[in-house]
């Protein structure tokens, strides 16, 4: 049986995208954040994960990203979920009583059009499930959580208005994830890590320009900060070729033939939820 972890509490996207994924030989494990999620893996207490890394609207989720590079995890799938949000509040609340919204960041920065129009003010939780756990607590009408609609259900609380992101076709990009290097069949896209042998004017285009003369179509990129020194970058970059790919080869051994440091996060398919 398989121990997988996600982020909690009862009913957040993270469980949705979860239960949906993995079978039901599944033991699960809920953690307070998405970096006690990543940890857990990396310290054994189970063998996989799932975390939210990019959403359609508000872009790549950095705790996720920094805690793949703080652990040294490996990305064994990518999956794309529909996310619906809703603002839910106590069963006396109205559209008209709330003046504070709960949620945590990615779902807020979805919803930013609906927020500015009623002029709300933003607190920030760990997740959809702890801002309703919050509002149902707190028994008040004048807050309410920005949550899906099994959140809604599962704490008694009413849905004061549906649908509330700022684009209908909203879509968070989620990952499965191992502590080792696992074998996997089919391999669409590849993301490697890669720390530039120095810093120099152009030294991004250059790498980028590696996979463009190889005919590899790139799907993401995202710089952090190397630690060392401040304006010094990392880059993380999503192919859309197979880590057994020859281009993708080729390009790793050119990469490293201008002494950059490599390093191969994942080799993956997509899984449409």
């Amino acid at each position: 049986m398989i121990r997988v972890a996600y982020l909690g509490p009862k009913g957040t996207f993270s469980e949705e995208a979860a239960h949906q994924y993995f079978s039901s030989d599944t033991t699960w494990f809920m953690y307070e954040s998405i970096l006690d999620v990543l940890e857990a893996v990396y310290n054994g207490e189970v063998d996989k994960c799932i975390v939210p890394i990019e959403n359609s609207i508000a872009g790549n989720i950095h705790m996720t990203v920094d805690g793949l590079l703080m652990y040294n995890l490996r990305i064994e799938a990518d999956l794309i979920f529909k996310v619906s949000l809703h603002l839910i509040g106590n069963q006396d609340s109205e559209i008209h009583t709330i003046n504070k919204v709960y949620s945590i960041s990615p779902a807020i920065n979805q919803c930013r059009d609906f927020i500015k129009k009623h002029q709300y003010k933003c607190e920030y939780t760990d997740s959809t499930a702890k801002a309703a756990q919050f509002v149902k607590a707190s028994n008040m009408n004048h807050i309410a959580a920005i949550a899906s609609k099994s959140v809604a259900d599962e704490h008694g609380l009413k849905i004061l208005k549906s649908e509330i992101q700022d684009n209908a076709m909203n879509h968070t990009r989620f990952i499965s994830v191992g502590k080792d290097a696992a074998e996997v069949k089919e391999q669409e896209k590849t993301m490697i890590l890669i720390n530039p042998n120095n810093e120099y004017p152009g030294v991004l285009s250059s790498i980028l320009n590696v996979f463009s003369a190889l005919g590899i179509n790139l799907t993401w990129i995202e710089s952090r900060p190397t630690g060392k020194k401040l304006g010094t970058y990392r880059f993380l970059i999503e192919s859309e070729a197979g880590q057994n790919d020859p281009r993708m080869e080729k390009a790793i051994k050119i990469l490293e033939t201008f002494e950059h440091e490599v390093q191969i996060v994942g080799s993956y398919s997509t899984t449409i939820l």
